[in-house]
Order: C-alpha cells, then sequence, then structure tokens
C-alpha cells in the first residue's frame, strides 16, 4: 500500500528571540481512586507500673555544625537505581565500584553522569513504569538517542525533527526518546514549550464581538494558549483548521523562546476516508502519525531530563474518541452524525455513540491504508494483559492507572475492564514524570 503523504503548505525554518514561559503539565481527568484495605491493629496494654525514681539531670546540649544544603541529586535514589541496572542487567558486574564512583561524583558536585548503557535502560524502564500507558509490551524495544552534549535551541530543534523522521520510519512508527542535556546544580536545562513535538494550532475567531460572544475555535482548541504564544514570538499562522504549531524551545529560566517552523518532512499526516462513505473524506479531517510527548521530564535515579521527547505509536481511540470527537477538542460527532442522517433530536437514540464507532473506523481504516502503524483497543488491550502476565513471571508489579488503560470506546468489551492492577507509586522511578516550571 503506498503511503499517504498530505503535506502542510511550505514552511522554512526561522527563529526569533526567547521569552519566559511555564511548561504545560496533564492531570488524569478522571477521579477513581480505591479504599486501602484496613488491618486489624492489637489492642493496646498499659506499661506495667514501677516505683517512682528522682529524675534524672537534663541532658546537657552540645553544640554540632548545621547541616549543609543536600546535594542537588538525592544520593539514595542514584544507589537504587544503580543498584537495579546491575541487577537487571547481570552482565554489566558488581555494582560496588560503580556505587562509589557515583557516590564520590554527587559529593564532590552535587550530581552524576548516568553511563550510555544506564541512560538507555533507565530510558526504558521509565516507559516500563508508565502506569498510563498501554502500550508497554514493548518497552524494551525503546530507542535511545543520546543527546546530553546538546544543550543550544538550535540544536534541540534540529534533533526533535531527526527524532521525527526517525521516529516515523517511512509510516512505520519507531518507539524513541531523543534525551538532551539534564538539570545541573545551579544551571536548569533547557525546555520544549510545545506539548507534543507536532500539535495543532487553535485561536479564537473575532466573529461575534460585536454582540458580546467570543466568536468560534479555527482548529484545535488544545494548541491555543501555545498558538496565542508563538503569535505574540512573531509567528504567522495560516489559520488553517489543521495548521502545525512552531517548536518552540527556552534555553534558560527568563529569556525568550526560539520558534522553528516544523519541516515538511517531518510532519507525516492521514487524510482520514471512510472504507463505506464515501462523503466523510468530504469532512476535510486529518491527523498526524507520531504522537511525541515532549513536555515531560525523564527522572533516572535522581537525575532530571527535563527535555527528552519520546513517542510511541497511536491508538485509534486517541484520535478518534478524544482528539476528535472531545468537546473541547474538535467536536466532530455533531457532524458525522448528520451525514449519517441520525436522530439527534435526543440522547436516548445514542446518536453520539453510533458517529463516534463510525469515526473511529474511519481512524483505523485511514491509518492501514496509509501504511501508517495503528493499533485497535482490542488488540493493544490483549497486548497489555501479556505485558502485566510477563512482568509477574519475573516477580515483578504493573502499577497502572485502570481509568487511563480502559479505552473510552466499548470498553467493557475489553479483557484490561474486568480486573483491578497494582496500585500506582508516584514515587517509582526511573518515570516521565510533570515537568516542575522554572
Amino acid at each position: 500500500m503506498s503511503l499517504i503523504f498530505d503535506r502542510l503548505r511550505t514552511r522554512t525554518r526561522t527563529r526569533t528571540g526567547r521569552t519566559a514561559a511555564a511548561a504545560p503539565t496533564g492531570g488524569c481527568p478522571y477521579a477513581h481512586a480505591h479504599a486501602p484495605a484496613t488491618h486489624p491493629h492489637p489492642t493496646a496494654t498499659a506499661e506495667p507500673t514501677t516505683p517512682e525514681r528522682e529524675p534524672e539531670p537534663a541532658a546537657v546540649p552540645t553544640s554540632e555544625p548545621a547541616a549543609g544544603p543536600p546535594p542537588f541529586t538525592d544520593p539514595e535514589q542514584a544507589a537504587d537505581f544503580i543498584r537495579q541496572f546491575h541487577h537487571e542487567q547481570p552482565a554489566a558486574g558488581d555494582p560496588q565500584a560503580r556505587l562509589r564512583a557515583v557516590l564520590d561524583e554527587i559529593h564532590r558536585t552535587g550530581s552524576y553522569r548516568h553511563t550510555p548503557a544506564e541512560l538507555a535502560y533507565g530510558a526504558k524502564l521509565a516507559w516500563r513504569n508508565a502506569a498510563r500507558c498501554i502500550g508497554r509490551l514493548y518497552w524494551r524495544s525503546l530507542v535511545v538517542r543520546d543527546l546530553r552534549h546538546l544543550s543550544s535551541a538550535d540544536d534541540i530543534a534540529a534533533e526533535c525533527f531527526e527524532h521525527l523522521r526517525l521516529a516515523g520510519n517511512g509510516g512505520r512508527i519507531r518507539p524513541v526518546v531523543s534525551v538532551f542535556a539534564p538539570d545541573r546544580p545551579g544551571r536548569p536545562a533547557a525546555r520544549i514549550l510545545n506539548q507534543q513535538l507536532v500539535r495543532y494550532a487553535g485561536h479564537r475567531t473575532e466573529d461575534g464581538t460585536k454582540d458580546g460572544t467570543e466568536g468560534r475555535t479555527v482548529g484545535d482548541p488544545a494548541g491555543a494558549t501555545l498558538d496565542a504564544r508563538a503569535r505574540d514570538l512573531g509567528w504567522k499562522c495560516a489559520e488553517d483548521r489543521f495548521e502545525v504549531l512552531p517548536l518552540l524551545v527556552q534555553e534558560r529560566p527568563g529569556e525568550r523562546p526560539s520558534w522553528y517552523e516544523l519541516p515538511d518532512d517531518t510532519t507525516l499526516e492521514v487524510p482520514l476516508s471512510h472504507p463505506e462513505h464515501g462523503w466523510f473524506a468530504e469532512l476535510g479531517l486529518r491527523w498526524y502519525a507520531v504522537p511525541a510527548i515532549s513536555d515531560m521530564t525523564l527522572e533516572i535515579g535522581g537525575v532530571r531530563y527535563p527535555t527528552a521527547p519520546f513517542n510511541g505509536w497511536y491508538m485509534g481511540t486517541e484520535i478518534g474518541a478524544r482528539n476528535l470527537a472531545d468537546a473541547d477538542r474538535y467536536d466532530m460527532l455533531g457532524a458525522v452524525a448528520e451525514r449519517l442522517g441520525l436522530d439527534t433530536s435526543s440522547d436516548r437514540t445514542l446518536w453520539r455513540d453510533r458517529a463516534l464507532i463510525e469515526l473511529n473506523i474511519a481512524v483505523l481504516h485511514s491509518y492501514q491504508e496509509a501504511g501508517v502503524t495503528i493499533a485497535d483497543h482490542h488488540t493493544e488491550s490483549e497486548r497489555f494483559l501479556k505485558h502485566v502476565a510477563q512482568e509477574r513471571r519475573l516477580g515483578r508489579p504493573t502499577p497502572a492507572d485502570w481509568s487511563w488503560i480502559v479505552p473510552p470506546v466499548s470498553g467493557g468489551l475489553t479483557p484490561v475492564y474486568h480486573r483491578y492492577y497494582d496500585p500506582v507509586d508516584p514515587a517509582l522511578r526511573p518515570a516521565f514524570v510533570p515537568r516542575e516550571p522554572w
């Protein structure tokens, strides 16, 4: 099957100055929680009475030197990771020598540098520990790009574009993480301000301002904040519904970000059609192939890498049941229902449910026709339970957030719905964690 490339208009790479901005962070949209099990405690008994004694003289306080500030990198977290690395990688040998070297480096400098092997395995463990990810079966296949020697905005942008080319792989999506310079004592590393390397712009129109209304959003409302920031920096948006946002990189706190148009060959997009309804293509919908998260910190053994974009591949429901269907995103269910001729006069007709299924059919069909990797939620659910079984055989838990693992379409028809999982430990490391603002 021929690969379909539907490019946006020709873009050229440009650059401007920098400005401060807080990194966006995300949270679980649900409030699922499980009450902890209660355990009976033995009844307390009174201590036996003893004869009264003369009070002992109070201890004379001794002056101790004031404790210095804690090291930038926690030595305990570093030691835990080194032990885990050597335990799971027996070929690395005895950990004692490496432990001494790491703790000495932290004592002298406040932090330490991972070996290439430690960095690669730590990034893979961060994927394995990702409680919200259903695709962890393939955590060992993650391609880790060691780019710790790069810290300038220009270099980071250039390598992010190379990341997208490598991950896109002509449609056969590869899981990739690109790890740039870490935070160091007194030297915070650069940040990417985009939530994903590829994301569509969204902005409010002027319609309705005369009568007090807010107008309408063109494009993706989830991209509105970055859209406005990029415009303030001088970016010109074509106001297309699927206009790719520029990449914004901030080198240091308090400086203006640099912005870069994504080259055409980095942005593989799939126009959406339906196997049975020819009119579906007339809706003009499309989506990009590589979901590369870029606003999280990769934390390994106490070392924080705030610029470490990573990607897997899409599960169809992420596009068809969330990005294109959510009321605060592209909100396409009404348009699809109208074309299908559905009765939308009442929720009891389940018109949203029917439109949602057809929208998801179109997404899976289109990616398959384009030769672009995508998974359906039934297959991915089976794969996740295979991952859980493999981890159990190795004596390891599989922490999972049920509200993220269960797909948003036909959840009850998937095997991941009918069970509980190991509880999520927020302190589990290595991990991809929400990035703290400067």
